[in-house]
């Protein structure tokens, strides 16, 4: 009976500590960032916009849509991109993210937090930290649309407004755990500046990085298609970011079991990305080096 007690007692005393840590999670700086991006776990794209639209209102910028007709099988679908301007300058640094999600062989959409609620999170929190940092540069954060149907929001917005003033472009996508950013090295030769300006960045902060000879695409192709100087960033565990290195960089012999997939590529594009695989700790520490990578960028371009 005394143990029977003594159980139940310290189920009880486990509970109510599960649930304070949740509750202190939950108002905890990273524990607020978590809520930010579980928003994001919408139906639609359409309904991930007024997702995106009410955080930047809520974090005092005022964003324009720029809508475009495009992709769709059928019919072009109509897309939005979200542009937030901070500053001023004749030439701008780009910093982007794409926040539409894929949808899954059922036809229901992909919760998208690790590809890509995370990397829009961060860059939110990337512009808070910009804002009012004396620039020489303007800086222009685009939120993509139909990045999963094909780079469709940044090859529209290079249509619209050109590369002619873009002085550098950083896009993060799959940004959601880990303290390892990984960043791609095949931008073209106009790109190498940005690539030396993250790995002084890495140095400087005793960061963790991973640097890819071939790295999976994301929107920065579609600038370094056009002639732009630009890096593509992202963030996981240290183990994973290496297994994806030997993966596209290792070629026959990368020593990874036959048939591996590393976890990053089992958790997106399906029904297991999901909040609970993101950290706030990760989230936070993007935004913070994202605002650095700009700042170097602005002081190095002058």
């Amino acid at each position: 009976m005394l143990l029977r007690s003594v159980l139940a007692s310290a189920v009880v005393v486990g509970a109510l500590l599960s649930t304070s840590a949740a509750a202190q999670d939950a108002v905890s700086p990273e524990g607020a960032l978590k809520a930010q991006i579980a928003a994001y776990a919408q139906p639609s794209n359409a309904e991930r916009l007024n997702v995106l639209l009410g955080q930047l209102r809520a974090a005092g910028f005022e964003p324009s849509v720029e809508t475009f007709a495009g992709g769709g099988r059928a019919t072009p679908l109509q897309g939005s991109n979200v542009v937030v301007t901070i500053g001023d300058g004749a030439k701008e640094i780009l910093l982007t993210a794409h926040y539409d999600a894929v949808r899954l062989r059922d036809g229901t959409l992909s919760q998208g937090v690790v590809d890509n609620a995370g990397s829009v999170v961060a860059v939110i929190e990337a512009a808070k930290a910009l804002r009012g940092r004396p620039l020489t540069h303007r800086v222009r954060v685009i939120f993509f649309d139909q990045e999963e149907l094909g780079l469709v929001g940044a090859r529209k917005w290079i249509e619209a407004h050109g590369i002619a003033d873009v002085a550098a472009v950083v896009n993060s996508d799959v940004a959601a755990y880990g303290d390892t950013m990984m960043y791609g090295q095949n931008n073209g030769p106009q790109s190498a500046f940005v690539t030396r300006a993250v790995q002084e960045l890495c140095a400087e902060r005793a960061m963790q990085c991973v640097g890819f000879p071939v790295y999976p695409p994301s929107d920065d192709r579609a600038f370094s298609a056009a002639g732009a100087p630009v890096v593509s960033l992202g963030f996981q565990d240290e183990i994973g970011a290496h297994q994806m290195w030997l993966a596209f960089n290792g070629g026959d012999d990368n020593g990874l079991a036959e048939g591996f997939t590393p976890k990053v590529f089992r958790l997106i594009h399906s029904a297991d990305d999901a909040v609970d695989q993101v950290e706030g700790a990760t989230i936070a520490a993007a935004g913070a080096t994202y605002a650095a990578l700009i700042e170097k960028l602005d002081a190095g371009l002058r």
